[in-house]
């Protein structure tokens, strides 16, 4: 304060935490403080968007006239995306902008985690050697969940806002078991943890389960006899003092890489991949939209444009007669539904991207006017973006224009060859489905018909063959061979017959084709298995298909912290 030209006086500071019904106690405290001299505090005003431009203009009042030593400190949350962007550009722009960074990588977070506490804090319990270590432990998963983000979908199917009072209100709970109880309550313990304190944030289930995991694998016995390793190259490290446990930080943690996570080294190749895919999306956006612009290679932004529709409306197939497939099928079996429903889908969406391209031609041609939906579909195809009218229409995907219409195409393909007489293909392309599910279910209820089963207790099992796809020349008596399904995270070993480390830049390698039918559920062996989510997309998240128990050697948990999933669509 001395510096600044005012000496600071804690008594003159008020501090408002802003929310619902707290806009006059603020407004209030503007006014005193700006007439007194004061130093008031604004916390969470993302809570009051409704309020911020009353107070814009409060504070342009005060602006003139005010107490020389009156000052107003402000703090929001970081808004996750730029269109929820809420403080008023008047108040940013006669601001001192300060912004907390969320510190980068394992050896950062973990010296954060660790200076929640202090030397009084390892001294507070009586069992001081089991408060010590799991007290490490702790930090080292907070560290881990709170880092292991940055590696988008594969790190969790959905961020979470995991903080330091989840940490703190952990150890305290560690606290109080310790002290009630002269054993290790490690089952309590996690699932107080996992469950509660971090498992609160948590709404995806495959996210509980790796949770789950990080605390079976950190919080357990070994901890008290020196045999736990917190990740490769890295054990728990013994009894030491505060500053001790710091300085272990400093020698021992290995380099930053995905194995302290738990993850594979693709994962950052991955990760950096989309980080760089982005940045270079975002400059292309940034680039001039003027027609006059790009008269170089390909014409200008009309004609290329223009060139293209031309070629998509060409290749783009003929709606399905939905009256003469109806005629053709002489049993609606459960397959037979599923490929019908799949060609109502793609007419729906064929349909409108020949409705939009049409109509943008003659926009192009001046003989309709250009309206904003026509000039946002002419925006998406210069872009080479998916436009919005499409994916309303379309399937969860990630691939830019000329991938996605390819990939339309030969979705369009596999329908035609199958209604041709609806007899079940040799092999089914599973991520060519609108929705996949709809096969899979197929699959039990066909099988339930033929041999009396009630569906209710039928679970689906999973068989990888030593096969391509090209070595199928018939469908199998029951159930199902499905193809074009990839890994990420592992590799499927043909050889073995199990899932086993990825090799390194190999991304998402292909499946062999899987055979896929149904079993009552009391036959189902799940003993040696992964239950390995399958998802529709890289995003993963709310594009959650179905749920296939792979056979593997090693531990499953391996597994579910290295992230492994099977995808429909890279």
């Amino acid at each position: 304060g001395k510096k600044l030209g005012y000496t600071f006086n804690h008594r003159n500071l008020h501090n408002v935490s802003l929310g619902q019904g707290q806009e006059v106690v603020a407004e209030q405290a503007l006014d005193l403080a700006a007439e007194e001299g004061h130093w008031l505090i604004l916390q969470n005003i993302h809570l009051v968007a409704k309020w911020l431009s009353s107070l814009e203009k409060k504070l342009e009042q005060h602006s003139e006239g005010s107490h020389p030593d009156f000052r107003v400190f402000i703090s929001a949350e970081p808004a996750p995306c730029p269109e929820s962007h809420i403080i008023p550009q008047g108040i940013l722009e006669n601001s001192i902008k300060i912004t907390s960074e969320a510190p980068t990588g394992i050896h950062a977070n973990l010296h954060k985690a660790l200076d929640n506490f202090s030397q009084d804090t390892l001294e507070m319990c009586s069992q001081e050697k089991e408060f010590r270590s799991i007290l490490f432990a702790l930090c080292y998963f907070h560290a881990v969940v709170a880092e292991r983000r940055k590696f988008g979908a594969q790190g969790w199917n959905r961020p979470y806002p995991f903080s330091s009072g989840d940490l703190t209100i952990s150890v305290s709970v560690l606290h109080n078991c310790l002290q009630a109880s002269s054993k290790v309550p490690y089952d309590d313990l996690r699932y107080l943890v996992g469950e509660i304190m971090y498992g609160g944030h948590i709404t995806d289930d495959w996210d509980r389960r790796l949770c789950k995991t990080y605390l079976e694998e950190f919080i357990k016995p070994e901890v008290l006899e020196g045999e736990l390793c917190l990740a490769p190259g890295f054990p728990l490290p013994g009894n030491m003092d505060y500053n001790g446990y710091h300085q272990y930080i400093d020698d021992a943690l290995p380099a930053e890489s995905p194995h302290l996570y738990g993850l594979h080294p693709n994962a950052e190749i991955g990760f950096l991949t989309q980080r760089s895919e982005r940045l270079l999306r975002t400059v292309l956006e940034l680039q001039p939209r003027d027609s006059s612009e790009g008269q170089r290679a390909g014409g200008t932004r009309e004609e290329r444009v223009q060139a293209l529709l031309e070629e998509m409306l060409e290749k783009l197939t003929e709606e399905f007669n939905m009256a003469e497939l109806m005629a053709k099928v002489e049993e609606r079996t459960p397959y037979a539904v599923v490929a019908l429903q799949e060609c109502e889908r793609m007419n729906a969406l064929t349909a409108e991207i020949r409705r939009s391209l049409t109509e943008l031609e003659l926009g192009l041609k001046g003989e309709l006017t250009m309206t904003g939906a026509m000039e946002s579909l002419q925006n998406s195809l210069f872009l080479g973006a998916v436009p919005e009218p499409w994916l309303r229409r379309s399937y969860p995907s990630t691939a830019s224009l000329g991938s996605w219409f390819a990939d339309l195409l030969a979705r369009s393909s596999e329908l035609e060859a199958w209604s041709r007489d609806f007899s079940l293909p040799s092999t089914l392309w599973l991520g060519g489905f609108f929705n996949p599910q709809s096969l899979l279910t197929a699959i039990m209820q066909s099988s339930a018909r033929k041999n009396k089963w009630p569906l209710d207790k039928l679970a689906l099992q999973c068989d990888v063959t030593k096969k391509s796809r090209e070595d199928f020349a018939s469908a199998p008596r029951e159930g199902a061979y499905v193809h074009g399904l990839f890994m990420e995270g592992a590799r499927w070993d043909v050889q073995t017959g199990t899932i086993t480390d990825a090799r390194l830049k190999e991304l998402t390698p292909a499946m062999p084709v899987v055979f896929l039918r149904a079993v009552p559920d009391d036959k189902q062996d799940t003993r040696g298995t992964y239950p390995c989510p399958l998802y529709k997309t890289p995003q993963r998240g709310p594009t959650y298909v179905w749920t296939f128990n792979l056979k593997t050697k090693e531990n499953p948990s391996k597994w579910v912290l290295a992230g492994v999933a099977l995808l429909l669509q890279v």
